[in-house]
């Protein structure tokens, strides 16, 4: 269960996020929608302990009833996806993917990169390097990435919006089966209703950072 309690967040004298109150259960995928610049990302890097200096915040967030708000990013337990995959440029698919694994025996590490690579049907691209792939090829990739660090919950920020239409779709079905088979809760943020899961929860971020349902 992913937790946020009485989230504000302002920039300067402006309202961002006003007393957000929010629980997502594994599993489940939340959506919150508002136009751009509106302060959705914002909310993301706050819930995942990146968010800019210049920003002021307040509020809990608790993952399985652990407080993580003064924990740094990696010790949260949070995986994320962003717009831009991140892919490290200087390393091989199989180097991106083996990044991400626990410390644990080199061929225990091994077969989980090979296991990713078959689930994302990429097998044989172990040596190709991130620039060689295609953006639905990347795409799969960096979410192998996020999932085999084992989050217990994870965010996402826009992560479909650079895709073509019949792309994103694909790679929108293929990873919120990944999210619903992993049984872990899901925070997405949007301004493309195309984006929305079927059936999933919908928050609306409305003017002055207060927010409804839609």
């Amino acid at each position: 269960m992913l937790e946020l309690k009485n989230i504000n967040i302002t920039l300067k004298e402006r309202t961002l996020i006003q007393n957000l109150n929010l629980r997502i259960a594994p599993g489940e995928i939340v959506t919150i929608m508002g136009r751009s610049g509106s302060g959705k990302s914002s909310l993301l890097s706050y819930v995942g302990g990146d968010l800019d200096q210049a920003f002021s915040a307040s509020g809990e967030i608790l993952l399985d009833d652990m407080p993580l708000t003064t924990l740094p990013p990696e010790q949260r337990g949070l995986g994320r996806l962003f717009q831009d995959d991140l892919l490290f440029p200087h390393m091989t698919v199989a180097e991106n993917l083996l990044f991400a694994i626990p410390k644990m025996p080199s061929n225990e590490r091994h077969a989980m990169m090979l296991t990713a690579l078959h689930r994302a049907e990429l097998q044989g691209f172990e040596n190709r390097a991130p620039h060689t792939l295609s953006g639905g090829q990347r795409a799969r990739v960096a979410l192998m990435r996020s999932l085999l660090a084992k989050p217990k919950a994870i965010l996402l920020d826009e992560p479909f919006s650079k895709l073509d239409q019949e792309l994103r779709q694909t790679i929108r079905d293929y990873t919120f089966q990944h999210i619903l088979a992993r049984n872990i809760p899901a925070l997405l943020v949007t301004h493309d209703k195309e984006d929305v899961p079927k059936s999933g929860r919908v928050i609306s971020l409305i003017e002055g950072g207060k927010f409804s349902d839609v």
